[in-house]
């Protein structure tokens, strides 16, 4: 009986070659298909160092989408397509507008090469957690985790009407503080420093120097950061009014050399009252430094992260 004869070497090593050369293409295939993702990017975690750029605008208050603050000199350059808030503070050249160095958790402040590394509200740092760099993100930031609500001892409220005397005795020693430059010679005439109006040294004696105010119904405050005119002039006093209404609650800014509160003589009007006649001034806070503008305001922070340290 003849034995039966096995396959030919040659179909034998050809069957080897094809079914390697199937399995390398399929790996092949599955390697087209499936990439190696590689390391994932990078992202802000607490305790972090980065360097961020942005742009703080209001999110709430008469003065919402306003900026007023930003790290990026484009943006505080042009006030047609970023409108700027009352306080905003341009810083001047390119060079001042560079990312801002944040460490990201409530505390601390480090030291990286040149930069000092340092706390900013909870609200953006928090807002930064999970970002990686380059990516662009808008954080919504409300008081309680941004500069708090407002401080009601940088308050006050005044009168929209008020009035002073016509004649003003004012003590021979004072008279060249109250009046810088004038003669106290009687018939001398002056621009009153405060109001603008004529003023005219009406007597002088051994103690005192009577000054007289001399406006006329109508007549504007000069200088003033809103309108303030004269309504009433009787014998013996001249009444003025604030030209404020609800309308300008938030959008008007203002300054009280003569008077200091919370350490700062800047304010905006935050409230007008017209059934009450009053309005209210609400002041800086100069330390720690807070602008009245961002008090118990929503603010919002479009932040981009632009590296790690």
């Amino acid at each position: 009986m003849a034995e039966p004869r096995g396959a030919p070497i040659g179909l034998i090593l050809l069957s080897v070659v094809v079914l390697v050369g199937a399995g390398v293409g399929t790996a092949f295939l599955y390697e087209y298909n499936h990439p190696n993702p590689g390391s994932p990017a990078r992202t802000v975690q607490l305790g972090d160092n980065v360097t961020v750029n942005y742009i703080g605008m209001f999110g709430s208050g008469a003065q919402e989408g306003r900026v007023f603050d930003t790290s990026v000199y484009s943006v505080a350059t042009n006030n047609l397509t970023y409108p700027k808030s009352l306080e905003f503070s341009f810083r001047g050249g390119v060079s001042h507008y560079t990312p801002l160095a944040v460490h990201v958790g409530p505390s601390g402040s480090y030291t990286v090469g040149n930069l000092t590394f340092g706390t900013v509200v909870p609200g953006f740092w928090q807002g930064l957690l999970g970002l990686p760099v380059g990516r662009t993100q808008s954080i919504t930031v409300p008081p309680s985790l941004g500069y708090g609500p407002v401080i009601s001892s940088c308050l006050t409220t005044r009168p929209l009407s008020f009035t002073i005397a016509v004649l003003d005795p004012v003590a021979v020693a004072d008279f060249s503080t109250a009046y810088p430059g004038v003669n106290a010679t009687p018939g001398t005439q002056f621009a009153d420093p405060a109001y603008g109006w004529t003023d005219l040294v009406l007597s002088t004696n051994a103690t005192s120097v009577v000054v007289e105010n001399l406006p006329s119904v109508g007549w504007s405050v000069p200088k003033s950061s809103w309108p303030v005119t004269v309504t009433t002039v009787t014998s013996t006093t001249i009444t003025l009014t604030n030209q404020l209404t609800s309308a300008n609650a938030g959008r008007v800014l203002g300054s009280s050399p003569s008077t200091t509160v919370c350490g700062s003589h800047k304010f905006i009007v935050s409230a007008v009252n017209s059934t009450a006649g009053t309005f209210t001034e609400l002041y800086d806070q100069a330390s720690p430094p807070v602008n009245a503008e961002i008090q118990g305001q929503t603010l919002v922070f479009v932040v981009t992260v632009v590296a790690f340290y």
